[in-house]
């Protein structure tokens, strides 16, 4: 432990990086900060006085590792690519920590490796987006296969996040919040067509959220992205549309292999994916619709 909290290597340091590591500098951790970008590196390790490592071999001393990463495989490579990868650096009884949108097999797999270098993997991801990351309040969704190891996280993850929902073994964590992101984007979808259909019809979009908001319609969608982010064009709630795609295409892929019959979650796919084509993966996710038939005007 450092004098006031763990040690803690923090790896990817982006829209909702960046805010969660300040939170845990704040609360006394001592951090070491990885990014891809050795820049964005640098500028917050000398705006919050840590550690900024140039490589990953620079997070050998952390007890702890975080990993906010684009998607599962980024973590998997990050850990076992090559013979010096991250686990190679990490002390036996080191916690590992993805809080990525990451495929629940891919990190059942990941844990089973690691286990064999003595490094406990949790599943952590998240949702609520960066101003929850700015305030601390993530929901979280927690993953294990040691009871012990989670209770050790909690307290870490607890600066990060409130509430903290124990989901079972490792890569229920990760199988929560893809399905989370699916209903959410089947709820953008279902909004999106319907302010098309209306404003066809000669409704007013604004209007029309007023009353689905105060009507059985209203989702997170509706009373968030819809007017500010879609009607309005800001297309800016800093969740990626390649994001969103991954997490639906990870939802389906899931439904498949169990074979469960979800015929929606397969239509969602396939229109999340005609939209990542057309707009690319960086465009706010909130862009979707422009890219589908007869968006609101």
């Amino acid at each position: 432990m450092g004098a006031n909290g763990s040690k803690i290597g923090f790896i990817g340091i982006g829209n909702m990086g960046w805010p969660m590591a300040r939170n845990l500098v704040r609360a006394g951790h001592e951090l070491t900060v990885y990014d891809a970008d050795a820049a964005r590196t640098a500028r917050f390790a000398a705006e919050y006085g840590v550690s900024g490592a140039t490589t990953i071999a620079g997070l050998a001393a952390a007890e702890i590792i975080i990993t906010m990463l684009p998607t599962g495989q980024v973590v998997r490579d990050l850990y076992l690519a090559s013979a010096s990868g991250l686990a190679s650096h990490l002390r036996p009884g080191s916690v590992a920590i993805d809080m990525s949108s990451s495929d629940p097999g891919g990190t059942r797999r990941l844990g089973h490796a690691l286990a064999a270098s003595k490094i406990a993997l949790l599943d952590a991801p998240v949702s609520g987006g960066v101003p929850r990351a700015e305030s601390g309040m993530l929901t979280i969704m927690l993953g294990g296969d040691d009871p012990a190891v989670i209770e050790r996280a909690k307290g870490v993850l607890a600066v990060l996040g409130n509430p903290i929902f124990g989901t079972g073994a490792l890569g229920t964590g990760h199988a929560m919040k893809a399905l989370n992101n699916f209903v959410a984007a089947a709820g953008y979808c279902a909004a999106a067509e319907a302010l098309a259909m209306g404003v066809r019809f000669g409704l007013d979009a604004s209007r029309m959220l007023e009353i689905l908001n105060a009507s059985t319609g209203r989702n997170f969608n509706t009373e968030v992205v819809m007017k500010e982010h879609l009607v309005d064009g800001k297309f800016a709630t800093g969740f990626a549309l390649g994001l969103m795609a991954k997490d639906v295409k990870a939802a389906a892929d899931l439904g498949a292999e169990l074979r469960v019959a979800a015929p929606l979650s397969v239509l969602m796919n396939e229109r999340w994916k005609y939209a990542l084509q057309q707009l690319g993966a960086t465009r706010d996710f909130s862009a979707a619709a422009l890219a589908w038939d007869s968006p609101p005007d």
